[in-house]
């Protein structure tokens, strides 16, 4: 990711997000109750994030309660989105040097909070309730301009930057600990079927508008450059950049003919 690394403390860090939002609740009132409501009254980092979840995902005011219920109830059957959504957190909070709080990312950022809309759309595909998925799918594009299909398979530790523009097809793969910028598509060579996505394998790079295309792998630890697009396979640790794409003219002779 960049040069930039603080420290942050997992276990205390439902504590020190709560002082942060208890502390400027204080000195902006205009907030206060957006503090109250998404942090505040909350007991745990579980509950805020189903919260937050739950005002995005709900299609109007009166339905947020039991939204906010669905979203506790997945959480709790698969708790590993609650242990991979605080796995993002501390890796924006460690890596990006733009945030200077410890809740922003859980509160104003779209990447981040598609990420872990995704993770309760995949939940929702791999127990069968493909309805309520492709929902949340539509929800998030709406939202966020992120598309990331129910079925496609993402580790924890993903460092989603802007997010807008970032589209993941239904067999591709994200392992822990990539970074994804802006605009990245993983997407398929026009196979309407079997596995046609690419696989980014752990602490691998996508940089902004990369377009990675088919059942490839990108090596773990890999580089692609921003705007590249990847048609073959990256070996671990390599850098790509740069396009593949070669002018193909469709001039006519003086017959006109297509040369």
């Amino acid at each position: 990711m960049t040069d930039y690394h603080r420290a942050v403390d997992l276990a205390q860090l439902w504590h020190t997000i709560r002082a942060e939002a208890t502390r400027d609740a204080g000195q902006f009132p205009l907030l206060s109750d957006f503090y109250r409501r998404n942090i505040l009254q909350h007991e745990n980092f579980g509950q805020a994030l189903a919260y937050i979840l739950a005002v995005k995902l709900s299609d109007g005011e009166a339905q947020i309660g039991q939204w906010h219920l669905l979203v506790l109830d997945l959480m709790a059957d698969h708790p590993d989105i609650e242990m991979a959504a605080l796995k993002d957190l501390s890796c924006q909070l460690q890596s990006n040097a733009s945030v200077k709080d410890h809740y922003t990312p859980l509160l104003h950022f779209g990447g981040y909070q598609a990420l872990q809309s995704y993770r309760l759309a995949h939940a929702c595909w791999q127990q069968g309730d493909r309805p309520l998925a492709s929902y949340m799918q539509g929800r998030v594009v709406t939202l966020y301009g992120v598309d990331i299909h129910p079925a496609a398979q993402v580790g924890a530790g993903i460092f989603i930057d802007h997010a807008v523009g970032i589209v993941v097809g239904e067999t591709a793969v994200i392992e822990d600990d990539v970074t994804i910028f802006q605009c990245v598509t993983l997407g398929g060579t026009g196979k309407g079927s079997g596995d046609r996505h690419p696989k980014v394998r752990q602490g691998a790079f996508i940089g902004s508008g990369a377009l990675i295309l088919g059942n490839i792998e990108i090596g773990a630890g890999a580089k692609v450059g921003a705007g590249a697009i990847v048609v073959k396979s990256v070996a671990a640790h390599q850098t790509v950049i740069g396009s593949v794409a070669q002018a193909h003219s469709n001039k006519l002779d003086t017959q006109g003919n297509t040369a």
